[in-house]
């Protein structure tokens, strides 16, 4: 597990970026009032499943497009509804949608109307060959090592190997959320060990709460890199950088390294406010890398950072550098 105080591998940025292949980018924002977003491509066809939170937290939605500027005019499907009461009632959060062995499965977060923010993983799974068709069938909770506070599960696989990597709190320790990862047994189970990757000990970490979350993987250049997100959900929140080589053991914490500093935060001059709990699909070209996060077009909160539903879903070329590190920039109006 990487902490503030352990060396950090260094990372130098040389002045030759890589640009990504021509592609046609979507208008921003993507979609308006869309939190925590992901999309699933379609290998086969090209097409697009969007999937996000929804303003009031209250179901599972699921819009498909073939071209990613159509997903804002896309009907939403509404696939799942939370429970009158108990588990999965309440606080429903980051959706993610990921195929696997010929079924769908949506993991997402919940909580239970009594408790709100009693909030743990759970998992559906559908096996029709649409999405937004068929009956979605609720498998259960994401069971892992604790049982506390625990969210945004993401699936990835590596070397013939599947992972989920996700956020959860323990409760000997003063942090809300840091970063674990463990093998899948399923698409449902885990198997140990289960590894601590990171947690929030850095200044920009701890702003407001301290928070490691929302981790999104990519496989490039040789690399097993990982953004996440971190501090409150305000203007402070902002994205970090974790790495390991490609072929080292993922389930080691001395595979892993940390950037210090965020890759990707407000930025006032573009009216970009809290951006973060990214996740990465191919552009229409299938080469280009894009990245998909949220974030405001104002600094002054509406209510809260939970009733303030304009999170909007934005879209971004990733550049590299001469390491195959990615860029985040240049910074445009987006």
């Amino acid at each position: 597990m990487l902490r503030a105080d352990e060396p950090v591998q260094a990372r130098i940025l040389l002045p030759t970026t890589s640009a990504p292949a021509s592609a046609q980018l979507p208008d921003n924002p993507l979609v308006l009032q869309r939190a925590d977003p992901f999309i699933h491509r379609d290998d086969s066809t090209g097409c697009y499943h969007f999937t996000a939170t929804v303003p009031d937290f209250s179901a599972l939605e699921i819009r498909s497009s073939c071209q990613l500027n159509d997903l804002k005019l896309a009907t939403p499907v509404t696939v799942w509804q939370k429970k009158a009461n108990g588990p999965m009632s309440a606080n429903i959060w980051a959706p993610e949608l990921h195929r696997i062995d010929n079924r769908w499965y949506l993991y997402f977060a919940a909580g239970d109307i009594a408790k709100p923010f009693s909030i743990r993983m759970y998992v559906l799974s559908n096996g029709h060959a649409d999405p937004k068709q068929g009956s979605w069938r609720e498998e259960g909770q994401l069971v892992t090592h604790l049982d506390s506070f625990a969210l945004d599960a993401t699936i990835f696989s590596h070397n013939g190997k599947r992972y989920l990597m996700w956020a959860q709190q323990d409760a000997a320790q003063s942090y809300n959320s840091a970063l674990w990862l463990a093998e899948m047994s399923s698409p449902t189970e885990i198997k140990p060990p289960v590894v601590k990757l990171s947690e929030p000990t850095l200044d920009w970490e701890v702003q407001g709460y301290k928070v490691n979350e929302g981790p999104a993987v990519l496989v490039r250049h040789g690399r097993v890199l990982v953004t996440y997100s971190a501090s409150a959900t305000d203007e402070r929140y902002a994205m970090g950088l974790l790495w390991a080589d490609a072929n080292a053991d993922l389930r080691q914490t001395h595979s892993w390294h940390k950037l210090p500093q965020p890759v990707f935060a407000s930025n006032a001059s573009l009216n970009r406010f809290g951006p973060g709990h990214n996740s990465f699909v191919l552009a229409e070209d299938g080469k280009t890398d894009l990245m998909l996060y949220h974030s405001r077009d104002y600094k002054e909160l509406r209510g809260t950072p939970l009733t303030d539903p304009n999170r909007h879903a934005r879209i971004r070329p990733l550049y590299y550098d001469a390491q195959g590190f990615p860029l985040f920039f240049p910074e445009k109006g987006d």
